[in-house]
């Protein structure tokens, strides 16, 4: 997507098209963390991330990654719940606590549509048994995520993080009243 693109539908998501884009930006606000046009950054990245949360600064937009609406909502959702719990902790945050870090992770895995069968089966996931996929699928994309933190010394390390704060942070759903 070339930058200008992303930019305008970035706006168009933020504004009217995608509900879940809207309701993440209004509970920011409700919260005491207003966001306003520069907390959205549109790069080029060279990793093939579609984008990241950056605190302080936001969320980054990987436009030379992102190939379509989709995948670019998806990723806003899940940067955006990054984001609420920065605003929510604020200065007790600390993104290189792999603890911190993993819940962040599965609520963000669980409460974005990370998760959803159809992004599973564009993964190629065969949902074949699907009794406790949901929970699987949270596990698995937040120990990847998790891995990749610098304090973070194996794969091992983070599966043990986030077996340590997964019921607590699966069953923390805010700002949603239940998993969307």
């Amino acid at each position: 997507m070339t930058p200008e693109r992303c930019e305008a539908e970035l706006r168009s998501m933020a504004t009217k098209t995608s509900p879940i884009v809207r309701f993440m930006i209004e509970k920011m606000r409700e919260a005491g963390c207003a966001i306003d046009a520069r907390f959205f950054r549109v790069e080029r990245c060279e990793d093939a991330v579609v984008g990241g949360f950056r605190p302080p600064d936001g969320v980054v937009m990987c436009h030379n990654q992102i190939h379509d609406r989709t995948t670019m909502e998806n990723m806003l959702a899940h940067e955006l719940i990054h984001a609420y719990d920065q605003c929510r902790a604020g200065k007790k945050m600390n993104w290189l606590d792999v603890k911190q870090h993993a819940c962040s992770e599965v609520r963000a895995a669980n409460l974005s549509g990370d998760c959803h069968y159809v992004n599973e089966l564009m993964r190629g996931r065969v949902l074949f048994n699907v009794g406790g996929h949901h929970q699987k699928c949270v596990r698995r994309r937040a120990e990847l995520s998790v891995a990749m933190n610098p304090n973070c010394k194996s794969a091992q390390h983070a599966k043990e993080a986030v077996d340590e704060v997964f019921e607590r942070c699966f069953n923390d759903t805010a700002p949603y009243d239940d998993i969307p």
